[in-house]
């Protein structure tokens, strides 16, 4: 049952709520980026604990894993227990883990330190997009969110860039240690500002559907990851992912049958929300893309140092910075379904210039690709998330929020596990021989592979247009 009052009655919420914003916004920021950004200090880690690359991989993996993998559950507890107290909890849980996972012990310290960052990085991204959508007015929703998403885009694409800048100077300890003073500041300012919950449920809380949707995440994906490692005609990885997918289907029959499931299927029946959703999971499936392949071609192939490519990648993000409010903003104003629309273009062609470069094409036509896909990224965000959020009734607005973090965090891990796969497969292809890294003397081996996966993401940019495109042309002709 919720409250008849409301944050955007409350004088005293809506004076601070742009404080909130920030932290809530800064939270966003660390926990999406630390998804990302440790990617690049992955050769330095394995070095320094003396541990082949191989298991530094799972530094990342399982970060992602334990987010995807809780986010639905956090995302219900904040529905029933208040979305803000799940938030603060989160915060705490994050910080400290940042803290542990920059002591250089060992590899288990650093995987469990890891566990409880993206324990602590699940709460909050499971609950902010619905503490935004609560406490902004409809007029200012679109520009909150839209800031959000520049948040949620910027730590997702910015992490090899700032990582690099870091490792330039700093240990790998420093990739973690920046959390904290970032994440206090941003405690002590939701401490002051946050208000207390007024919204809840009060549901009993499906706690079959929520171990059952865990089992399978962890299982599924643990088992993509591993079979990398130890190929997937392996025991153990067939085992997991036979667990992973019985995991799923119990998953769906359980909440089909459940009185108040994790997960209610009925929201997918809202085009806006679904299409919005897959556009979001589709997106971020190329933004992984492109950060797998990226380092590749301008340090490898076009023999750029780290912190020139350091410099280059951070164009992304800072387009993408400026880009977001202000398609926000626009979205308040004429509707978020044609700036989506225009988002996806844009993603497009930028999918397209890459497709264009090779070994001898001028580095302004990837720098020129890259500032469009920021512009395209921070346009597309801003919308797709006023879309999600403003489908769904104010009740069901924590397990939407965590539902769009979810599709947001599994095209992360499905990038990952897939781009290097299609890389190293189109590669082998081209030399007629398994091929697992890359060739120095034989540059254009990589090049064939770098244009097969841009080629991929170009048919799902291509995809996200169509679904977007009708979803615009099916409303002006109603």
């Amino acid at each position: 049952m919720t409250q008849k009052i409301s944050y955007q009655t409350d004088i005293k919420v809506q004076k601070n709520r742009w404080w909130i914003l920030v932290a809530v916004g800064l939270f966003t920021f660390m926990s999406t980026l630390d998804g990302t950004i440790v990617n690049i200090a992955l050769p330095v880690i394995s070095s320094d604990l003396h541990i082949p690359m191989s298991q530094s991989e799972w530094v990342v993996s399982l970060y992602l894993i334990v987010v995807c993998s809780f986010i639905l559950f956090f995302g219900k507890l904040g529905d029933i227990y208040g979305k803000i107290k799940i938030f603060r909890l989160g915060a705490i849980f994050f910080i400290a883990g940042s803290l542990l996972s920059g002591f250089r012990i060992n590899l288990l310290f650093l995987l469990l330190a890891r566990a409880i960052q993206a324990f602590g990085a699940a709460m909050t991204m499971a609950t902010n997009n619905g503490i935004i959508t609560e406490i902004f007015p409809s007029t200012e929703r679109g520009k909150a969110l839209g800031t959000i998403g520049s948040f949620v885009a910027l730590g997702s694409i910015a992490g090899p860039g700032l990582g690099g800048l870091i490792l330039s100077r700093l240990s790998w300890s420093y990739i973690f240690w920046l959390n904290v003073p970032v994440g206090l500041v941003a405690a002590v300012i939701g401490a002051i500002f946050l208000p207390k919950d007024i919204t809840f449920t009060k549901t009993a809380l499906d706690k079959t559907g929520s171990f059952s949707f865990a089992l399978g995440m962890i299982t599924l994906f643990g088992g993509i990851f591993l079979g990398q490692q130890l190929g997937f005609g392996a025991l153990p990885v067939i085992i997991m992912l036979l667990v992973g997918l019985v995991s799923f289907v119990w998953f769906v029959y359980v909440e089909n049958h459940a009185a108040n499931p994790l997960l209610q299927f009925k929201l997918f029946k809202n085009p806006d929300f679904s299409v919005s959703l897959l556009c979001a999971l589709l997106i971020f499936i190329t933004n992984f893309f492109f950060n797998v392949v990226t380092p590749f071609y301008l340090e490898n192939a076009r023999h750029l140092f780290p912190s020139q490519t350091g410099y280059i990648l951070m164009i992304l993000p800072v387009v993408q910075l400026f880009a977001a409010p202000v398609a926000g903003s626009l979205s308040d104003k004429i509707g978020p379904k044609l700036i989506t629309f225009i988002g996806l273009v844009l993603l497009l062609i930028s999918q397209i210039g890459y497709m264009l470069c090779n070994l001898n094409s001028s580095i302004w036509l990837f720098i020129i690709s890259i500032a469009i896909m920021g512009l395209g990224s921070g346009i597309f965000s801003s919308p797709n998330n006023s879309l999600v959020m403003g489908s769904v009734e104010q009740k069901d607005l924590g397990v939407a929020g965590s539902i769009n973090s979810l599709s947001r965090n599994l095209g992360m891990v499905i990038g990952i596990s897939s781009a290097t796969t299609v890389l190293f497969a189109a590669m082998s292809m081209a030399k007629g021989s398994r091929v697992t890294t890359y060739l120095p003397k034989q540059p254009e081996i990589f090049i064939y592979g770098m244009h097969v996966v841009f080629n991929i993401s170009m048919i799902i940019c291509f995809v996200t247009v169509i679904l977007s495109g009708w979803r615009l042309f099916k409303k002006n002709n109603k």
